[in-house]
């Protein structure tokens, strides 16, 4: 919760003082995967889920309870909603949880606003608030960047955008750039969309971009603050903005905080930290100290004790020994440095826990280094926890050398994504297997970003990065229509904190299951089993190689542990070789 006057001022200086401490290499992934990777990729389609929303509290507001029981309905089709279920559900903030449920793409029509609700604001959408009537008055300028008529919302442009998109882009041959207007013309076109179908009480969503003296690179490389400063005072005090959708970097994120904007983006930072700024702070990157817990639990319960059956070569059937690969910045190697101490308390301790820089012009010597401690170390087994980028040159060198060990997917910086899996030496990642907290891998034109573009404007095309801006902005436009009229920072949080989630077992559910408990500033609340298989075609871009992923879902901490769903002959064998 925020406080006001000398406390709060205190709370988020000492808080900052410590950021300052932790920075060191500052996380080059969030680049690739809160921005400048989105591009590349789109969100994935979860399997069946299990997961239970445990009951909130929300001050000011009802009791929100879990997603509401019910029957799933009739499929529909691109554009349409599917036919209604029955269910039945709690309340969220006072507002009905209880919503009826149906599949298929997103609704063409703003269900709640010209109709009398009932169940979910946008049927068919499993992550939808639940619908809401209003009228008379909304309080007009209830917050700073609040009118009566609209929410102003800031997004910073740096020159630098588009940097690693073209590294990417180089490594794999495709064509994944946007351009400015691009961007601009795919969030315009989306914030239409939620206008017409979320209740914003009256308002509408006002865009403001900007270009800002930061650069995104030298922020995640742990300098900039000042020109982040600038760039969050630009935001608050002359766009007098509510919120900013482009918070990508710890640096701005924090910065924007300071000057009391609510802001999106923040990369895999834990949620004691991000806490330390709320009601600001929220991300839809999973937070450090939920990846480290499902890895966690998969490698303690599943993998320790036993032979790495999965490696190749001379490591084959060799009692496991792991390695833990992971940024230098100081929130990895905290998060990496909990693993190691939880698993030691458990009796399996770590062999090597190895940092490498986030410096591209380095990590291909870095590579050929670490994979040279892991061949002297007898290393079978690594988990990593690693950008995009750097298991190109990691998966190269180990195949030069003949090392074939099992690589355990952390589920983060999009390494659990087929167009970036593809990237990889393929006879080494065939014997990668671990976690996501996405789902299963869709064409682009079949996903909830695309078709909610193709709504407001079928006549052109929207950006590559449709998929991971719609799901920022579906964040951001949880809490504004959750907090009611009153719009404020804090009546946000309270209304994330009301959302209901996600509805558990829903087919179309893109990005896993979602929720806001208390303490929790990420949507992730599961993760599913994954391998690689060098041979399958991947829906995305019809290229081989491709994720497998289970068709079920565990709550993070509660995996139940037993043998690993992989098919009898795993690694399966690139047919190329």
């Amino acid at each position: 919760m925020s406080e006001d006057g000398s406390s709060s001022k205190l709370r988020l200086s000492a808080a900052r003082a410590n950021g300052r401490l932790l920075k060191g290499y500052g996380p080059l992934a969030a680049l690739l995967v809160a921005f400048v990777l989105m591009a590349m990729l789109v969100p994935t389609k979860a399997p069946q889920q299990n997961v239970v929303h445990e009951t909130q509290q929300v001050s000011g507001g009802g009791t929100g309870t879990g997603a509401g029981t019910g029957n799933s309905g009739t499929a529909g089709t691109a554009g349409t909603a599917g036919t209604a279920g029955s269910g039945t559900g709690g309340t969220a903030g006072g507002a009905a949880a209880g919503a009826k449920t149906g599949t298929g793409a997103v609704p063409s029509t703003a269900a709640g606003k010209t109709s009398a609700c009932s169940g979910a604001q946008v049927p068919g959408d499993p992550y939808s608030p639940p619908c809401i009537q209003f009228s008379g008055s909304n309080g007009g300028a209830t917050s700073a960047g609040v009118t009566a008529s609209q929410i102003n919302v800031s997004y910073r442009l740096t020159s630098d955008s588009q940097s690693f998109q073209q590294t990417l882009q180089s490594l794999g041959g495709a064509d994944i750039t946007d351009t400015t207007a691009d961007i601009e013309r795919t969030i315009n076109t989306l914030a239409t969309y939620f206008d017409n179908h979320f209740q914003f009480y009256g308002r509408k969503l006002n865009i403001e971009y900007f270009n800002g003296q930061g650069s995104i690179t030298n922020e995640l490389l742990g300098s900039g603050q000042q020109q982040a400063d600038a760039d969050a005072v630009t935001s608050a005090q002359q766009l007098h903005a509510f919120a900013e959708l482009d918070g990508v970097t710890e640096p701005y994120a924090v910065a924007l905080s300071e000057q009391h904007v609510v802001n999106f983006g923040a990369p895999y930072l834990s949620g004691q930290f991000m806490a330390q700024y709320a009601p600001y702070m929220w991300s839809l990157d999973t937070e450090s100290n939920d990846v480290v817990a499902a890895t966690s639990e998969l490698y303690l319960k599943s993998l320790a004790g036993g032979n790495a059956q999965y490696a190749g070569g001379s490591l084959q059937g060799k009692p496991r020994k792991i390695a833990i690969i992971a940024p230098s910045n100081p929130w990895y190697q905290t998060a990496a440095q909990s693993a190691v101490a939880e698993d030691a308390a458990a009796g399996y301790p770590v062999t090597d826990n190895i940092q490498y820089q986030l410096d591209l012009s380095t990590l291909s010597s870095q590579a050929a280094t670490i994979v040279s401690q892991l061949q002297n170390d007898g290393i079978t087994t690594v988990i990593c926890g690693c950008d995009p980028v750097t298991p190109v040159y990691l998966t190269s060198r180990a195949a030069e050398q003949g090392y074939f060990p099992e690589w355990v997917v952390a589920g983060v910086a999009f390494t659990d994504q087929d167009i970036v899996g593809q990237l990889f030496q393929q006879s080494e990642w065939s014997h990668a297997f671990g976690v996501s907290f996405a789902g299963q891998t869709l064409p682009k034109q079949q996903t909830f970003g695309y078709a909610a573009y193709k709504q407001v404007s079928p006549s052109t095309e929207p950006a590559n990065a449709v998929d991971v801006i719609y799901a920022q902005m579906y964040e951001m436009a949880i809490g504004l229509e959750m907090a009611g009229p009153d719009l404020t920072p804090q009546t946000f949080e309270n209304g994330m904190r009301a959302y209901p989630g996600s509805q558990a077992g829903a087919t179309n559910a893109l990005y896993g299951t979602w929720g806001f408990p208390a303490g929790h500033f990420t949507p992730q609340l599961d993760w599913t089993f994954i391998y690689w298989n060098p041979n399958m075609v991947s829906p995305y871009n019809d290229k081989t190689g491709a994720y497998v992923f289970s068709k079920s879902r565990t709550k993070i901490g509660s995996y139940a542990g037993g043998a690993l769903p992989l098919p009898a002959g795993f690694p399966l064998t690139p047919s190329s070789s």
